[in-house]
């Protein structure tokens, strides 16, 4: 009776013909677009056109009938008003991606064949008690005939049927299902992601999807220290230990669902809980959500605004309002969704231009139009359940505040240590209540580098390198961070090592330290998860997803249970920190080393958190001891259900140690195939951050950057994606460690 033109992922503007018959046209590539079709189409062969615009192009024509303009953060290679149009924004460049203005079709085009009924959303509220979840159900449908249908909702074992006497054109159907003794959803770490499977037909239409049943929260009370921001889940309060998430690639269309789960698998592995799906990209695809319900992977949801003001014209807020509501409606049903947001540091950016800070309440009044009175209502309207909150960073609903530098209220945008060039010690002044982006960059893997560089350019400076950093200053950040922690390196393959050590060390330290003040602080989301090409960056994924040195690092600090020391000129101060909702209890132990591998010290303190939270245990006075910064290191353990949990401390900068060669040995030996190995590794002296990569073989390692004491043989799996041999593992085999990065 009906057939329709089904589109999404149209990118961007574009006039769509069926037998050169224009049936319409699209301006948001966010957007669903529908078409009926039936008319335009002929027995035989059909021809479908879609005729795209250059985005670029129409931007710039956009620009020139604005009465006033509308600035955005531009970056060193840039496509210019890319805020005019709802798109990709990083399509137009960012500080780590490159200026590609992609068009086309990222998404699907079909024809649907509709006899009676059309299923456009099935939207699902959850509604939780002691002993059971009620489920309410929206179907919103199109009718193309008169009649009595049968309605069929499973979910589980339990069913509902419905005869549903529909009339041609647009409704609405709703119904409610108890699910008796639910099996939670929860994020990774804190307990199993059971998903159920939900089935629905009416007439000839069906849908099913999997869906976790679980209550969220986002608290943001006021207190003691200012504004709270806590993600509870099922009535419990998770530290929130993730990284934001940008496209997968600069090119959509070699983003596959094998590709997202490797990234995800990454992250899981990492111990992170959550993602922020930053408001620059995209909306992702369904495959994405669905993988990061099944890994338990919470998601912060971005509004797809991002650094830059916005218009506020009648056209410009109907695009977006139909844009958000399609949205809403797409993803809603996700477990994983956690909370959503207004955009990306526009309301911070009110501050940047010199246009708006001269007419800030013209600009302030736009703002308020496109982000609350556009994006909030709406998804209030639609979501009600889950959290709205207004812009990343931001002090909370209806509060238009600067709070890039208040770390008291809602969640914070740290970059004092990076954009501001300041000491990594910078971040243990800082007290936020969540913060959901901080960062510092680092040189991708020679592996990486191999694959856009000849040799000839593998210098921080050469032309091909500095084209692949998009920050500006970037290189000289990262050259300047490591004169003031680190001895010159003696080459560049030690430089690129360095690199990814120092990027390491920062971010540990910030994340240790905003661990030690749970509950005050409820969350870190390191920027970033990934690149979308092969860059110097703050990703902790590279391009091709190989783990740089801070990922491993990253499992280490946002592992469940975290020994951790805090340094104050001799004192070591011994924390211990639990994600555990039971606790933690066992003995901490400090141990003292010198340069030669001789415990020179050790002392022991019983702990004991009965729930999730962080304790001191006890101080050591390196100088009340006779012990030196620069001729000693400490290592921090906790024994916990007969796992032991270390932590690796040094008590002076590095380039402040003068130490030994660590005469380090190796033996690489076969698994059972020609893709498990096992790499043994000893030494003679102490030996820090051994940091283990090849330049040929692609694999992954079960673990990296490690500290190696004399006598001690430490294993490290490593498994190839391809089979590789003794002799060709052995060859391509590179070691760092801090010794040898200078001498």
């Amino acid at each position: 009776h009906s057939i329709v033109l089904d589109l999404e992922g149209v990118d961007t503007v574009a006039d769509i013909f069926i037998n050169d018959i224009r049936i319409g046209h699209t301006e948001n590539m966010f957007r669903r677009y529908q078409f009926a079709v039936k008319e335009q189409l002929k027995p035989g062969e059909n021809t479908v056109r879609i005729v795209v615009r250059g985005a670029e192009k129409v931007a710039c024509e956009r620009a020139k009938q604005l009465p006033y303009p509308i600035p955005h953060s531009s970056f060193p290679v840039q496509s210019p008003h890319r805020n005019l149009l709802r798109k990709v924004q990083c399509h137009g460049g960012w500080d780590w991606g490159p200026c590609l203005m992609v068009s086309g079709i990222s998404h699907h085009v079909r024809l649907l064949g509709v006899d009676d009924i059309k299923l456009d959303y099935v939207l699902c509220r959850q509604y939780h008690d002691a002993h059971q979840c009620r489920l309410e159900f929206e179907l919103e449908y199109e009718a193309v005939v008169k009649g009595l249908f049968p309605l069929e909702v499973c979910i589980g074992d339990q069913q509902t049927v419905e005869e549903v006497n529909v009339t041609p054109g647009h409704h609405k159907h709703r119904l409610s299902i108890t699910i008796p003794n639910p099996r939670l959803w929860w994020p990774a770490g804190e307990g199993e992601q059971y998903l159920y499977d939900l089935r629905v037909r009416f007439g000839s239409a069906t849908f099913s999807q999997k869906i976790g049943l679980r209550e969220i929260q986002v608290l943001y009370p006021d207190d003691e220290h200012g504004r709270a921001f806590i993600i509870q889940i099922n009535g419990r309060k998770i530290f929130a230990k993730g990284a934001d998430w940008i496209p997968a690639d600069a090119l959509p269309g070699r983003v596959t669902r094998e590709r997202m789960a490797d990234l995800l698998d990454s992250a899981v592995a990492a111990n992170m809980n959550i993602l922020r799906v930053w408001g620059g990209g995209q909306y992702e695809d369904e495959a994405f959500y669905e993988l990061c319900d099944e890994r338990g992977l919470l998601i912060w949801q971005d509004f797809m605004f991002a650094c830059g003001l916005y218009p506020a014209t009648p056209n410009f807020l109907a695009e977006v309002k139909a844009e958000v509501i399609h949205q809403v409606k797409r993803l809603m049903n996700y477990a994983c969704i956690a909370l959503w947001c207004g955009n990306n540091e526009n309301l911070g950016a009110l501050g940047w231009y010199q246009e708006s800070r001269e007419n800030r309440d013209r600009y302030l009044v736009d703002y308020d139009r496109l982000n609350e009175g556009t994006i909030g209502d709406t998804v209030r309207e639609l979501d009600p359940d889950r959290c709205f909150w207004p812009s990343s960073p931001c002090a909370g609903p209806h509060d238009y505040t600067n709070t890039f530098h208040d770390p008291s209220k809602g969640d914070m945008h740290y970059w004092g240590v990076w954009h501001g060039s300041k000491p990594f010690e910078s971040y243990l002044e800082i007290v936020p209540r969540f913060c959901s982006e901080f960062g510092f960059q680092s040189f991708p893997s020679l592996a990486t580098i191999a694959s856009f560089a000849p040799r000839s350019e593998w210098n921080p400076t050469s032309p091909v390198m500095e084209h692949h950093q998009r920050c500006r200053d970037g290189n000289t950040k990262i050259l300047t961070t490591m004169c003031r922690y680190f001895r010159v390196p003696r080459d560049f393959e030690n430089f690129v090592y360095l690199s990814q050590l120092q990027q390491a060390l920062a971010i540990r330290m910030g994340v240790e330290h905003w661990r030690r003040l749970r509950p005050i602080c409820m969350g870190t989301v390191i920027w970033q998860l990934n690149d979308n090409w092969p860059v110097a960056s703050w990703a902790t994924l590279e391009y091709s997803g190989k783990w740089k040195l801070i990922h491993y690092l990253t499992r280490r600090f946002y592992a469940p249970i975290l020994p951790s020391i805090l340094q104050k000129g001799t004192v070591l101060t011994c924390w211990l920190t639990s994600d555990h909702a039971e606790g933690c209890k066992g003995t901490l132990r400090l141990e003292v080393y010198n340069l030669e591998g001789e415990r020179v010290a050790e002392c022991k303190w019983p702990v004991a958190l009965e729930q999730a939270g962080s304790i001191e245990a006890g101080t050591f006075d390196l100088a009340e001891s006779g012990l030196l910064p620069d001729q000693v290191f400490a290592l921090l353990h906790v024994e916990e259900n007969g796992t032991i949990h270390t932590n690796f401390h040094l008590t002076a900068k590095p380039k402040e140690y003068t130490f030994p060669d660590p005469k380090i040995s190796f033996r690489v030996i076969p698994g059972h195939d020609h893709r498990h190995w096992t790499i043994s590794l000893k030494c003679q002296h102490p030996a820090f951050f051994v940091f283990l990569d090849t330049l040929e073989i692609s694999g992954r390692f079960s673990d990296n950057g490690l500290i190696l004491l004399p006598d001690r043989e430490v294993e490290v799996s490593f498994t190839t994606q391809e089979p590789t041999t003794v002799e060709a593992l052995t060859g391509d085999l590179s070691i760092y460690h801090l010794q040898g990065s200078y001498s």
